[in-house]
């Protein structure tokens, strides 16, 4: 007579294996995403067409069926707006948008689809030409480092008109539309990027500013933004309202117990970077860093304080995941933080903070460092700890589509944001 015990102890170890078995399909399956992408700038500008492109840097684990480049003459296009398609797979493409109106300003990203969804590069915009040709092509910048008197924009030219551009820059006004007979400043000439410094403003106070470039037919204005500065009292924290750093000056916030650098990190040291390594975007969102870099030798530490100076100023540190989650706590946990934690200008498609807890954080993006490529600036951003997990290190997450404070793995390698935290 056959034992009974044997074919249930079989039965077991099948159904274990078989278990196993679908945690590793589900485990591989779960680590499959939209694709990742960004948006090129746009060239060969007229009356009624211009070319656009993307670079596809990740499928997401999952075939490109199709890629391409959606539009609209408002900003946040999808594809349920105009779309112009581009093939499949990854890599960079072109095409070219047909049958646009003149002197319009169109808003358009780069886009790829796989089974799980639709990805979408950076939003970028563009002015077609009018007249000839006669007045420049200027682009307008969005408004960050807003304090209780100043402010950061800039913008780009890009084309000159019939003639080269003498001056370009922002100007701005308490009301709509401004002008150059207005408050601006002049940010050099020729086309190409370039960055102002709005200086002298009021606090409380709604502003509207345009990009606009000068040649000698005359004057071309960007698209209107507008922002509110901050109110006149601000504490900082313990004292201390900003801090100066190898020529940077930074100003600080008082969150619960805990005192921050309100801006991101921008001291070249090391293995950082300027997203896509422009300086102007380093002015925007600070430099990009390693973890080795950010930890500056120093051992990591899960501690509170975490001790572990980085490469912060004396008196400063590099904070650890736990204080992130102190943070986090006291803006009332993970699941709401990112929204109070987010700036209120900057992000896609109208994915702004309320910024209530005035750590301004801004969509830098970050970089993926097994093949060089800058990913998801305007869309999220990417904080270093000085915490291990298991492969890797800790990095906190904000991102355009919800109010979350994430928190998950990255390599040792990928360049990340640094905000600095007093001892």
């Amino acid at each position: 007579m056959k034992s009974p015990v044997l074919p249930t102890i079989m039965f077991f170890v099948l159904l274990s294996i078989l278990g196993n078995s679908c945690s590793k399909n589900e485990e591989n399956n779960n680590q499959n995403t939209i694709p990742s992408l960004y948006t090129k700038n746009v060239s060969g500008i007229s009356d009624s067409s211009a070319t656009v492109g993307g670079v596809i840097t990740s499928d997401g684990g999952t075939t490109i069926t199709e890629r391409g480049i959606c539009f609209a003459i408002s900003s946040g296009p999808t594809v349920a707006d105009y779309t112009k398609t581009a093939g499949i797979g990854t890599g960079t493409f072109e095409c070219t948008l047909t049958g646009l109106d003149p002197l319009t300003t169109y808003y358009y990203k780069a886009y790829a689809m796989n089974d799980l969804g639709t990805g979408y590069g950076d939003e970028k915009s563009f002015t077609t030409e009018g007249g000839g040709g006669q007045l420049p092509i200027v682009t307008t910048d969005s408004v960050i480092g807003i304090t209780q008197n100043a402010a950061i924009s800039g913008g780009e030219v890009i084309q000159q008109g019939i003639s080269a551009v003498i001056v370009r820059g922002i100007c701005w006004s308490t009301s709509q539309n401004p002008t150059t007979i207005d408050q601006h400043t002049a940010d050099g000439s020729g086309t190409g990027s370039f960055t102002s410094n709005l200086t002298g403003l009021t606090a409380t106070t709604q502003y509207y500013i345009r990009a606009y470039a000068t040649n000698n037919e005359g004057t071309a204005y960007g698209t209107q933004l507008s922002f509110t500065t901050l109110d006149s009292i601000d504490p900082g924290c313990q004292g201390v309202d900003t801090v100066n750093y190898h020529g940077q000056t930074y100003h600080t916030i008082e969150i619960g117990a805990q005192c921050w650098f309100r801006e991101n990190l921008n001291y070249e040291t090391g293995n950082s970077w300027c997203y896509e390594n422009d300086p102007i975007n380093c002015t925007k969102y600070g430099r990009l860093y390693d973890w080795d870099t950010f930890m500056n030798g120093s051992s990591p530490s899960d501690s509170i304080p975490s001790g572990v100076q980085g490469i912060c100023p004396d008196g400063w540190h590099a904070p650890s995941y736990n204080e992130w989650i102190v943070l986090a706590d006291f803006l009332g946990g993970v699941s709401i933080a990112g929204g109070k934690m987010k700036s209120i200008m900057g992000w896609y498609y109208n994915g702004n903070g309320s910024n209530s807890s005035g750590f301004t954080a801004l969509p830098g993006g970050w970089r993926w460092h097994s093949v060089g490529s800058f990913n998801n600036r305007s869309t999220d951003a990417f904080f270093s700890a000085t915490s291990w997990i298991s492969g890797g290190v800790y990095r906190v997450w904000l991102t355009y589509s919800n109010n979350i404070m994430a928190y998950k793995g990255s390599a040792k390698e990928d360049g990340l944001s640094v905000r600095c935290l007093k001892d």
